[in-house]
């Protein structure tokens, strides 16, 4: 059996997972079990690739400080809705990012989801 090796680990958004999974169903004509699982739950929750992709694009040009793409893609994902939610959010994270920055990321947040 031969080993994958990685070449190269970055964080996606469940829109681009979905896409992605679309790929290999396409590719191989049917999804092993975990990946079926997958498409399940994202055609559950029903994931706008537009409205993603805005708001990935709004948080980058806010440019907060110690704020990275895995941080940004998990907002990305969540979508909270005000301050605190973006506190509970990132406190899974060793990352420290002031109450105003948390504001404006509530903010953006706000203007894409409506």
């Amino acid at each position: 059996m031969t080993k994958p090796q990685i070449i190269k680990e970055m964080p996606i958004t469940m829109s681009e997972l979905a896409k992605e999974i679309k790929n290999i169903k396409k590719r191989d004509n049917e999804l092993n079990f975990r990946a079926g699982k997958t498409e399940d739950y994202l055609n559950q929750i029903g994931i706008d690739s537009k409205k993603s992709k805005k708001l990935y694009d709004k948080l980058t040009t806010l440019n907060i400080p110690r704020l990275k793409d895995i941080h940004i893609i998990k907002i990305v994902d969540l979508m909270p809705d005000d301050a605190e939610d973006v506190k509970a959010v990132l406190s899974g994270y060793t990352l420290t990012v002031s109450q105003d920055n948390m504001k404006k990321i509530a903010a953006a947040v706000k203007e894409i989801k409506d």
